[in-house]
């Protein structure tokens, strides 16, 4: 199995829905809640998140376009936290699923420098580092409904921009949207075989300029000429 996620960056609208359903849930997760806060009613919040969206403007005007770009782990093939832990707190299971053993974390970041994907963060409060785990405790827990054992991120979003599957299966949705839309792994030239994949966005229709005369003779523009005659008459 590879488990793991897809984005579609075209359907994401940046409404931060995947990062608060996966701090609700992995706050009280007891595979690595839970989740510190620091001032978190304060004028400058922060803390630990697993999900985190960014926001880009791509293009120029008109044909600009803001595009939303949700980032957590990408549980790589290759993992190279995996590789640089000096405890193997950090490992990747059968299913492609890459964690971290909180008993065996010591916090000493080496992990964390090596993710150039910025995946990890150092609770202060337990001073062990913290990542997404695909809601590992969601996804194989049988007293759930089938349709609910997904990740939060995926079950909270609005527009079904966010896809879980197994990518080992060529038959599984993650496998043929990544097939039909060229899904994408982030930072390929490093080799690291991440295995969450992103949609690109589409390109948007090109809208033809109205003509010269069509825009003269239109009904806001018969509207502002009536307008105009009565201001002068």
């Amino acid at each position: 199995m590879k488990l793991g996620l897809v984005i579609d960056l075209d359907t994401c609208v940046g409404c931060h829905a995947c990062a608060t359903a996966c701090k609700e849930w992995n706050g009280a997760s007891a595979i690595s809640g839970p989740l510190t806060d620091d001032s978190p009613y304060g004028a400058d919040p922060t803390g630990v998140w697993f999900n985190r969206v960014r926001h880009y403007e791509v293009g120029e005007y008109p044909g600009c376009k803001t595009v939303n770009f949700p980032m957590s782990c990408l549980h790589c093939e290759d993992a190279a936290c995996v590789s640089v832990c000096p405890t193997g707190a950090s490992y990747k299971r059968e299913d492609g699923i890459v964690l971290v053993d909180q008993d065996r974390c010591m916090g000493c970041n080496l992990c964390a420098w090596a993710c150039p994907y910025g995946a990890r963060e150092l609770d202060p409060a337990s001073g062990t580092m913290k990542k997404c785990t695909l809601c590992v405790d969601r996804i194989y827990d049988t007293a759930l409904p089938v349709e609910e054992r997904e990740p939060a991120c995926v079950l909270a979003c609005p527009t079904h921009a966010r896809h879980f599957g197994d990518f080992d299966d060529p038959q599984s949705k993650v496998s043929k949207l990544t097939a039909e839309r060229q899904g994408f792994g982030l930072l390929g030239e490093l080799d690291y075989k991440p295995v969450n994949r992103y949609l690109p966005p589409r390109v948007p229709p090109v809208m033809a300029a109205p003509a010269p005369e069509a825009a003269s003779t239109g009904p806001l523009s018969r509207l502002i000429a009536r307008a105009r005659a009565a201001l002068v008459g």
